[in-house]
C-alpha cells in the first residue's frame, strides 16, 4: 500500500522543524513567539523535543522504513542513554522514564528534561507494539503488521489475553521491513492474517513469518 499524501507532507514538515531549529531562536527578530521562551537549546527550542522525535518514529514506520524507525527509537530510548557510569552522569534521568525532552544548551548537552509527565511516553509504548511490532487488537482478533530492521532474524513476545496465553515468534528469514506471508497456530496454518483470540485457559503457540 503506498504512503498517503498526508503522512508523506507531515514527514516532510519534521524535516523542515529540524533545519529551522538549527540553530535555535536567541533574540531572534522577528518574534517568534512562545517558542522563544525557552533557553537556547531547552525544550521546543532546539532540543529533541520527544513528542516530534516519536511522530518522526511514527512516520518511518508507516512509511514500511523499520530499520530507520528503531535506529531514532534507539535514540531516545532512555535505556541507551544509562547504560553506563559516563552516560548516566550526563543524562541525569531515569532508565525507565521518557523524558519529555534532552537539552542540546552547550552547557547541558545530552541532559534529560522533564520526566514523567510527558504524553510521548504513551506515544512511544503504541508506536513500538502497534507499528514496529505491528501489535492490533480490536475485539477478540488479533492481527498483525509489523515493520522492523531487516536485521531483526526473530524475536518473540507472550501476550496475556484474559486467563490464555499465546507465546508469539516472528521470525524473519528473508530479512525484510514488512509483510506476513504466514501465520500457524499451534502448527496449523492461518487462512487468514489475524488470530481470533479464545479464552480457554490453555497456552497456545503462535509462529509469524515475515
Amino acid at each position: 500500500m503506498e504512503p498517503s499524501k498526508t503522512l508523506i507532507v507531515h514527514y516532510i514538515l519534521l524535516e523542515l522543524v529540524d533545519m529551522i531549529l538549527k540553530p535555535p531562536f536567541e533574540k531572534t527578530k522577528p518574534f517568534p513567539g512562545y517558542i522563544n521562551g525557552y533557553l537556547s537549546g531547552i525544550r521546543e527550542n532546539g532540543s529533541q523535543y520527544t513528542h516530534a522525535a516519536t511522530w518522526l518514529i511514527l512516520a518511518y514506520a508507516k512509511l514500511g522504513n523499520g530499520d530507520r524507525a528503531v535506529q531514532l527509537l534507539d535514540m531516545i530510548n532512555p535505556l541507551n542513554h544509562t547504560d553506563t557510569i559516563t552516560k548516566m552522569k550526563t543524562y541525569q534521568g531515569e532508565p525507565y522514564v521518557m523524558a519529555g525532552d534532552v537539552y542540546f544548551h552547550p552547557q547541558h548537552v545530552g541532559r534529560a528534561g522533564w520526566s514523567w509527565y510527558t504524553g510521548s511516553s504513551s506515544w512511544i509504548y503504541r508506536i513500538i507494539i502497534e507499528d514496529i511490532i505491528g501489535f492490533t487488537l480490536s475485539g477478540n482478533e488479533l492481527s498483525f503488521k509489523p515493520c522492523v530492521p531487516r536485521d531483526w532474524e526473530e524475536f518473540s513476545m507472550v501476550y496475556r489475553w484474559k486467563e490464555t496465553e499465546y507465546h508469539i515468534y516472528f521470525k524473519n528469514p528473508k530479512r525484510l521491513n514488512n509483510g506476513v506471508t504466514e501465520i500457524k497456530i499451534d502448527n496449523v496454518i492461518s487462512k487468514v492474517k489475524s488470530i481470533v483470540l479464545v479464552n480457554d485457559k490453555k497456552s497456545h503457540l503462535v509462529e509469524i513469518t515475515i
